[in-house]
């Protein structure tokens, strides 16, 4: 056999994204090395995968359809043999993919990363960040084994294990003549400029916290990521909200920010773990809910800073 399982795994991704851009970017490796393991096993197997079309991206050959659930079920079986490795040697071992909400994946997944595979040597690790649609695909489709997210949208095939709250954040400039408060109301504030975070989950749930004072936010910008997103409020553009706190007060631009607990009795954000429901977690996924749960806690969440 002169093919790998990684070598499977990308032609996996184009198959089902029909794109090499999409397939790289899915498996965090350069499009080249896609094209590269695409035409390695039409070499191997001697049959054309897929038919490259300008307009449609990567269309399958009937050959390339059936190769294709083929190697979904060797890679499962690759799977499962870590798994019956693991319980005969009580070792934890083998790949998780991990998925993680956008906004703190760069908060939280490191230091799980670090800390992991400090104690599972043997386990190879790999995280997709995205949206709150991208996790819930990502799990159905088996792209994922199991997503650290919001507990928001859950549909009745997935399971969820709450892990931690998080509090609500006023994001100030330094400067700005509030930044010094212990505590904030949104009233203090609903005349002032708004930068919205415009992430499917975020923003339904932080112009909420209007719709329930009965205030307007005056929205003058918006961002698609934590990260400009700070860099606007340091900025003085206008203020913000936000759950996922950094353990330093600056943006990435170097300015300074002031994050205020915001006062009210809304309900928190809660971070967790969601899986299908109907897929039985391997070891190695049940190595990792358990790491989780002891290193996620209300008040106490891995790269974030709480109350």
């Amino acid at each position: 056999m002169r093919f790998t399982l990684r070598q499977l795994n990308y032609f996996i991704a184009a198959g089902e994204t029909g794109s090499v851009t999409q397939a790289a970017e899915r498996v965090n490796i350069s499009q080249p090395s896609v094209s590269a393991a695409i035409a390695h096993l039409e070499t191997e197997f001697g049959v054309q995968l897929f038919i490259r079309q300008h307009a449609q991206g990567l269309v399958l050959t009937p050959a390339g359809k059936r190769l294709l659930k083929a190697a979904k079920a060797s890679v499962q079986s690759a799977h499962d043999l870590y798994d019956v490795a693991s319980e005969a040697t009580s070792r934890v071992s083998g790949p998780i993919t991990v998925g993680s909400f956008t906004t703190f994946a760069p908060l939280v997944i490191p230091e799980l990363w670090a800390s992991f595979t400090q104690l599972y040597p043997e386990v190879e690790m790999n995280v997709a960040t995205g949206s709150e649609a991208e996790m819930l695909s990502g799990l159905r489709s088996a792209q994922l084994d199991i997503a650290l997210t919001y507990k928001i949208h859950l549909s009745s095939d997935m399971s969820f294990q709450p892990l931690a709250e998080m509090p609500t954040y006023v994001l100030l400039a330094a400067d700005h003549p509030l930044a010094s408060e212990a505590t904030l109301d949104l009233e203090q504030l609903a005349e002032d400029p708004f930068v919205l975070l415009n992430l499917p989950l975020s923003k339904d749930y932080f112009l909420k916290l209007f719709e329930e004072r009965q205030l307007q936010a005056r929205i003058v910008a918006e961002a698609t990521d934590a990260a400009t997103l700070r860099s606007f409020v340091a900025a003085g553009i206008g203020y913000s909200l936000m759950t996922a706190r950094p353990k330093n007060n600056y943006a990435e631009t170097g300015k300074p920010l002031a994050y205020i607990p915001l006062r009210g009795d809304q309900k928190p954000m809660v971070i967790g773990l969601a899986s299908l429901t109907e897929v039985k977690p391997s070891r190695v996924v049940q190595a990792f809910k358990a790491h989780c749960v002891a290193s996620i806690v209300t008040g106490k969440i891995p790269g974030m800073q709480t109350f």
